[in-house]
């Protein structure tokens, strides 16, 4: 394995640091419904599939338009308003929201929220909506409005879902007059992991789909034939702009981080305190390495759980704390579900060889 030539290219790639997203205005007595729904909404049978008009019919009462506003100082001075608009799904009767993290920000900023956020139903009711929890990580974001009564869409199973599947995306898009844009198509690809490099988002086990996802649909549901919502749709990605491929982050993913921000107001995450480059076979045959999957190590913060591990550049890691780590997505997910204090076993290769050690995980610095 040429190590000297190893650091230097990966060190041009994406590097991820695990790390947590912040939080405004917990609500610590909120829970997530496992198959949310009202007197109003009509539950699909798991067996019956609806056309897609049928499913238009139901899951427009849960969809709504988020319109963003803020404003910034121009170099005369002056204030210049910014709008941004996306998508969201309700999901409890009593005004609970899901839509995407850079939905709620200020236009081409990461982590700046937005100074107001106005929810408009499907009825034409307008609320201003407050911040739950927002988790910039994976993209994901909560909102509450004071209503209640409202049509919670029901949350299905992702991973049930079939590659060849057909799926129907409702949104925003283009911020279009006269209600939510809806495209139809199939799941792509399953478990896909999508990074974006400017802002840091990694979303794992996405769904990957041919139903067009286009600024504005951000947020807005994607929905198996039996009218449940099995992704949330995100333009964070754009795939080179390709044409006929779009992702959605899938409830598998979304359901435990919607969970705590619902209940905490944030994600909780274990840090390891490490950068990071996915290994792909493309990497591994050009650099002899010993595995086609992990992440390897291209920066150990001094001072860190890593680095009191004796973690090194270079090291590919392959598990933590009992699961196997493939690429940073997965990563990720394992420091969602450890918690700060824990002391776990991480096994790793060194020079081609694998070796373990134990590292006591730390609480992300602010």
């Amino acid at each position: 394995m040429n190590m000297r030539r190893l650091l230097p290219a990966l060190l041009l790639a994406l590097a991820l640091a695990a790390c947590q997203g912040g939080s405004e205005q917990p609500s610590p007595s909120a829970s997530l419904p496992s198959s949310p729904s009202t007197a109003n909404s009509q539950p699909t049978s798991p067996s019956e599939a609806l056309s897609v008009p049928e499913l238009v019919a139901r899951l427009r009462p849960s969809v709504v338009h988020i319109l963003t506003e803020s404003a910034s100082i121009s170099v005369f001075g002056q204030p210049v308003p910014q709008q941004g608009v996306g998508t969201g799904i309700v999901i409890s009767p009593d005004g609970y929201i899901v839509t995407n993290n850079h939905v709620v920000v200020r236009p081409n900023t990461c982590d700046t929220p937005a100074q107001s956020i106005t929810v408009t139903l499907a009825d034409g009711r307008r609320f201003r909506a407050t911040v739950v929890g927002r988790d910039p990580l994976t993209d994901l974001a909560v909102l509450r409005i004071d209503a209640s009564g409202l049509q919670a869409a029901a949350l299905g199973d992702s991973e049930a879902l079939q590659v060849g599947e057909e799926v129907v995306a409702m949104g925003n898009a283009l911020n279009l007059p006269g209600g939510p844009t809806v495209t139809k198509g199939v799941v792509s690809a399953k478990d896909r992991t999508i990074q974006e490099d400017q802002c840091g988002v990694t979303i794992p086990g996405a769904i990957q789909t041919d139903a067009a996802i286009n600024p504005g649909n951000s947020g807005g549901p994607l929905v198996n034939m039996r009218g449940e919502v099995v992704g949330i749709t995100t333009a964070v990605i754009r795939g080179g702009e390709a044409e006929g491929v779009g992702f959605a982050i899938s409830t598998a993913t979304a359901r435990p981080i919607i969970q705590a921000l619902m209940q905490q107001g944030r994600v909780e995450r274990a840090y390891l305190g490490v950068a990071l480059v996915d290994v792909t076979p493309q990497l591994a045959r050009q650099f002899d390495l010993p595995v086609e999957q992990g992440v390897v190590v291209t920066q150990v913060v001094p001072g860190s759980p890593a680095a009191r591990a004796g973690l090194r550049p270079n090291d590919i890691i392959v598990r933590l704390g009992g699961r196997d780590i493939r690429n940073s997505g997965e990563l990720l997910q394992a420091l969602t579900q450890l918690r700060a204090g824990q002391t776990v076993q991480v096994e790793f290769y060194r020079n081609g060889n694998r070796q373990t050690a134990d590292i006591t995980l730390g609480q992300r610095p602010s």
